[in-house]
C-alpha cells in the first residue's frame, strides 16, 4: 500500500486580483475584466422523469468562498453521488468527468473535502461537487471556483436565503466575458501549480485525484464499450497509454513500481482487457490500481514506437516498463510520463460553470 503523503499549497505563490475580486493561486495571470459579484438564476425544464429544477450561479472573491461552499454542501441530503471534473490529456476529450459508482453519505464526502478543500478551492483546474435525487439537488465548485446549485423549484427560497446570509444579491451576469477553458492555449489565462514540490516525493495534483477515486470510489463518466472523441465521432482503433501503480506479490509494502503500457485498442474496455493479459506476464507484481488511462494522438507517440503505422487495424500491446521504487517512497511516475497539462500553461481544466456532470444535469 502506497504511503499517505501531505498535500501542501506552495508557500510563495502572489494572489493576483482583478479590482476587488480576488482570484484563485492556480491563476498566474489574466487579461479578463473583474467580474460583479453576485448570483445568477435560471430556470430549467425537468426531461423525462427529471423535475423542474432553478439553477443558480455564484462568483465571488476568494476570501468569500470558503463559508459559502460551506453552507452549500448543507443543501444536499444524507446520502449523495459525488462528482469530479478535471482537465484531460486524452487525445481526444477536453474534460475528465468522474461520478461515484453510489451513493455514498454526505458525511463521508464531506471528510474528504475538508481535508483537501484549501487546494481543491485554488486549483483552477479541478472541480468538485456531490448531488443527489432526492430531493433532486447539485452541489458543484467549477474550476474557476463559481458555485453551481441546482435544486427543485420549491427549493428556491431557501437558496436565495442562503446567499442573502452572505451578502449575495442577484446579478444580470457575473462574467461580462466567459473564462477560458485554463488549458493553457489561451491568451487571456496563463494558470499555474499549486501545490508545493519540494522534491520526487511530493504528491501532485494526479496523486490527490487518484485519492478522491478510491475514496469516493469514482469511475470516469464515458461509454466503455466504444471509442469516440468529444463530438461523438468512432475513433475506431487508436493509441493508448496507461500507467498502473502496484505492490509487490511477496507482500513487501516498502516495495512497488508504475508500470508503463503503451497499446493499440478500440475502447476502453479493451485497453483494460489487453492491460490485464499483459500485467500476467509480471507476476512479481501485484495490480493496486490504474494511475491514468489515456488515448495518445499518433504524432505524439514515442519515439520507442515510430515504427507503427499509422492505421492499426488490431488490438496489442506494443511496450511495457516498469518502474520500481524501492524502500523509500514513491516518487511518482515521473521518468516515464506526466499527465495533465502543459508544463508553462496549467494543467487543463473544464471552463466557468461546466460542473455536475453527474445525475442531475
Amino acid at each position: 500500500m502506497r504511503c499517505m503523503r501531505e498535500f501542501r499549497l506552495s508557500q510563495n505563490l502572489e494572489r493576483k486580483a482583478l479590482g476587488a475580486y480576488q482570484l484563485p493561486l492556480g491563476v498566474a495571470e489574466t487579461s479578463l475584466a473583474e467580474p460583479t459579484q453576485g448570483y445568477t438564476v435560471r430556470f430549467q425544464e425537468g426531461a423525462d422523469e427529471e423535475p423542474d429544477t432553478y439553477v443558480f450561479h455564484a462568483v465571488v472573491s476568494h476570501d468569500r468562498l470558503r463559508g459559502l461552499v460551506d453552507a452549500a454542501f448543507n443543501l444536499l441530503p444524507r446520502e449523495v453521488t459525488p462528482v469530479v471534473e478535471i482537465g484531460s490529456r486524452d487525445a481526444y476529450r477536453t474534460v475528465d468527468t468522474f461520478l461515484g459508482e453510489e451513493p455514498m453519505p454526505l458525511v463521508e464526502f464531506l471528510r474528504s473535502w475538508y481535508e483537501f478543500e484549501e487546494v481543491l478551492l485554488e486549483d483552477v483546474t479541478i472541480g468538485v461537487g456531490a448531488n443527489s435525487e432526492e430531493p433532486w439537488v447539485d452541489v458543484f465548485v467549477d474550476s474557476w471556483k463559481g458555485l453551481l446549485i441546482s435544486v427543485p423549484v420549491e427549493m428556491r427560497e431557501e437558496v436565495e436565503a442562503l446567499f442573502a446570509s452572505h451578502h449575495l444579491t442577484e446579478v444580470a451576469e457575473t462574467w461580462a466575458e466567459l473564462p477560458p477553458d485554463a488549458r493553457g492555449d489561451d491568451d487571456s489565462l496563463v494558470t499555474r501549480d499549486v501545490l508545493e514540490i519540494v522534491d520526487d516525493h511530493s504528491p501532485d495534483l494526479d496523486e490527490l485525484l487518484l485519492v478522491l477515486r478510491e475514496r469516493w470510489l469514482l469511475e470516469l463518466n464515458i461509454d466503455r464499450e466504444t471509442n469516440v472523441d468529444d463530438a461523438g465521432r468512432h475513433l475506431g482503433m487508436t493509441l493508448w497509454h496507461a500507467i498502473v501503480l502496484a505492490t509487490s506479490s511477496e507482500g513487501e509494502t516498502d516495495r512497488g513500481a508504475y508500470i508503463s503500457v503503451w497499446m493499440t485498442a478500440g475502447s476502453l474496455a479493451q485497453a483494460e482487457e489487453l492491460l490485464e493479459d499483459a500485467l500476467l506476464d509480471h507476476p512479481q507484481w501485484v495490480f493496486e490500481s490504474v494511475y491514468t488511462m489515456d488515448r495518445v494522438a499518433f504524432d505524439d507517440r514515442p519515439p520507442s514506437l515510430s515504427h507503427l503505422p499509422p492505421t492499426r487495424r488490431r488490438a496489442a500491446v506494443h511496450e511495457l516498463e516498469i518502474e520500481p521504487w524501492g524502500e523509500e517512497p514513491p516518487s511518482g511516475p515521473s521518468d516515464i510520463a506526466s499527465r495533465r497539462g502543459p508544463s508553462t500553461g496549467g494543467n487543463g481544466g473544464g471552463g466557468i460553470g461546466g460542473g455536475g456532470g453527474g445525475g442531475n444535469n
